[in-house]
């Protein structure tokens, strides 16, 4: 079983099992189980979707919300930040998990890390760019590069309105 901490400190135990994913199936429609059969891109989609991710994770610890009395309400102001890539990296480890098969369990595996090194190096690649880009130079080529200024508004006068 996986984990993440909210914001407000609290430890969620992610678990992904039969009555799990027919409890998400009914309430919000997502079939967890066919969440990789399109190459993933479902997965993803659900994965960087903030708020449908959180009523998926909130169904998934629904009962450990319920014994603290934590509404979703509560459960998804709980979440932002890096604390959402946490729950978003436990919850796709336990849908790992969560498939019956080990040679299939290993595929999925080889592939989310191959997602997610190709993810970092394309981070790292802007981080560079961005880097790399001095905002002085930038400004007075843009500056350069758009000619004159043209006359304010307050200088050009509105003749429609004296004309009537």
């Amino acid at each position: 079983m996986h984990s993440f901490v909210d914001n407000s400190r609290r430890t969620w135990e992610v678990a992904i099992n039969v009555a799990a994913v027919k409890r998400i199936r009914g309430l919000l429609g997502i079939d967890l189980f066919a969440l990789v059969d399109d190459g993933f891109k479902s997965l993803s989609k659900l994965v960087s979707d903030p708020v449908t991710l959180a009523d998926v994770l909130y169904c998934l610890c629904k009962d450990q919300a319920d014994r603290q009395s934590i509404t979703d309400e509560d459960f998804g102001r709980a979440l932002s930040g890096d604390v959402i890539t946490q729950a978003a990296d436990a919850f796709v480890e336990e849908l790992i998990d969560f498939f019956p098969d080990a040679r299939a369990r290993a595929s999925l595996r080889k592939a989310i890390e191959a997602g997610r090194a190709v993810r970092d190096k394309v981070i790292s690649h802007a981080e560079k760019i961005l880097d790399s880009i001095n905002p002085e130079t930038e400004a007075q080529k843009w500056i350069n590069s758009s000619g004159t200024w043209p006359e304010s508004s307050a200088s050009t006068q509105d003749h429609s309105a004296s004309e009537s």
